[in-house]
C-alpha cells in the first residue's frame, strides 16, 4: 500500500509555525520504521505541486513542469471524448478574480457554489468567443470545462492549486506563448462582467464569476491502471489554501489517529507499505524494507522527528 499525502507542509512562515503545534505520534512510529527513498526536489515557484509531479511519473508520462496532461485525463474521467489527436488540452475552471489596488487575488472555485445550471448557462456563453478561434469547448463539471486547441501541446501552465489565494500576476502563462489565450482571457472578462446571471449572483450575495483558470495543459498520454496508482488523502488541501492553520493541524491529528495509524499497524505486520509526504516545495517518499531481527528491535529507541521531516518540504 502506497499513501501519498499532498499539502503535508506549508512554505510560508505561518505554515513553519503550524508545524510546531502538530502532535503526530503515529507518523512518527511509523517513519522510525521506513526507510527514506526518492526525494522530489523543487521550490515553492514550480509550475506543478510536488505531488502532481509524483502523479505524473506514476503514469509514466512524457512532458515537464506545467505540461503534464492532468486535463486530458480529467476530460477522460468525466466522460468527454478525448481521442488521440494532435491537439492539447486544457482545464478551465471558473474563477472569481478579486480586484485589489496593487494586485489581483485568485480566489478558491468552491467558494462560487456554482451549480450546473448556471455552469452551462456561462459555457454557452463564452463557447463562441473560444470557437472563433479555433478552440473546442467541452463541459466535464460546474467547476470543470475542458478546452481543446492546438496550442495547448505545449504551452505551460501553472496548477490551480499554485495560484488560489494567491495573485495571479507571477503564474499567467508566458505573454508571447499565449497571446491568444490572455486575448481570449480578455474577452471572456467583458462579456462576464455584464452578464445578467453574474448580477442575480450579485443580487443574492454570491460571488460573480469573472474570468477562468487554464491549467492542466498537454497532449493526451496513457493511463495507468488506477490500482497501482498511490492512494491520495486530500484533506490536508483545503486548510491550507485558506491557511487556516488550526484547521489544517486538526486535519493533521485526524489522518494521525486513522490512515497513519492503519498504514503503521501494517508496516508492523511486515506488510509492502509506502508514504509520500508532499508539501509546496518538495515530496520525499518512505519504503518498508526488509530488517533483519536485532534492526526490528532496536528500531523502538530510533525515533524520528515529524517536524524534521515535514519542514523542509
Amino acid at each position: 500500500m502506497h499513501m501519498l499525502l499532498p499539502f503535508a507542509a506549508g512554505a510560508s512562515e505561518a505554515g513553519v509555525q503550524a508545524l510546531h503545534v502538530l502532535r503526530l505520534p503515529q507518523l512518527e512510529q511509523l517513519l522510525s520504521g521506513l526507510q527514506p527513498a526518492a526525494v522530489t526536489d523543487g521550490d515553492e515557484h514550480t509550475l506543478n505541486l510536488p505531488h502532481e509531479q509524483l502523479l505524473a511519473a506514476a503514469h509514466g508520462w512524457a512532458g515537464g513542469d506545467g505540461r503534464w496532461p492532468f486535463a486530458a485525463a480529467g476530460a477522460l474521467a468525466d466522460g468527454v471524448p478525448v481521442g488521440e489527436g494532435e491537439d492539447g488540452w486544457g482545464l478551465l475552471t471558473p474563477t472569481h478574480w478579486q480586484v485589489g489596488r496593487e494586485q489581483i487575488v485568485l480566489r478558491d472555485p468552491d467558494e462560487l457554489a456554482l451549480d450546473d445550471a448556471e455552469s452551462r448557462a456561462l459555457l454557452q456563453a463564452v463557447r463562441p468567443l473560444f470557437e472563433s478561434e479555433g478552440w473546442s469547448l467541452h463541459w466535464g463539471a460546474a467547476l470543470r470545462w475542458y478546452a481543446c486547441h492546438a496550442s495547448l501541446r505545449t504551452l505551460a501552465t501553472a496548477s490551480l492549486d499554485r495560484v488560489i489565494g494567491r495573485a495571479i500576476d507571477a503564474w499567467l502563462p508566458d505573454r508571447l506563448a499565449a497571446q491568444q489565450l490572455r486575448r481570449l482571457q480578455s474577452e471572456v472578462q467583458m462579456l462576464l462582467h455584464t452578464h445578467p446571471l453574474n448580477d442575480a449572483r450579485e443580487a443574492r450575495g454570491a460571488l460573480p464569476v469573472n474570468s477562468f483558470w487554464l491549467s492542466g495543459t498537454g497532449i493526451t498520454q496513457p493511463l495507468v491502471d488506477a490500482a497501482s496508482l498511490p492512494t491520495i488523502d486530500g484533506r490536508l488541501r483545503a486548510p491550507l489554501l485558506a491557511e487556516d492553520w488550526a484547521s489544517w493541524a486538526e486535519a493533521w491529528h485526524a489522518l494521525d489517529a486513522g490512515p497513519i495509524a492503519e498504514l503503521a499497524a501494517r508496516a508492523r505486520r511486515g506488510e509492502p507499505v509506502s508514504l509520500s509526504l508532499c508539501g509546496e516545495r518538495r515530496a520525499r517518499r518512505f519504503d518498508a524494507v526488509a530488517r533483519p531481527v536485532w534492526s526490528r528491535l532496536t528500531q523502538r529507541w530510533r525515533r524520528v522527528s515529524a517536524q524534521a521531516v515535514l519542514e523542509p518540504l
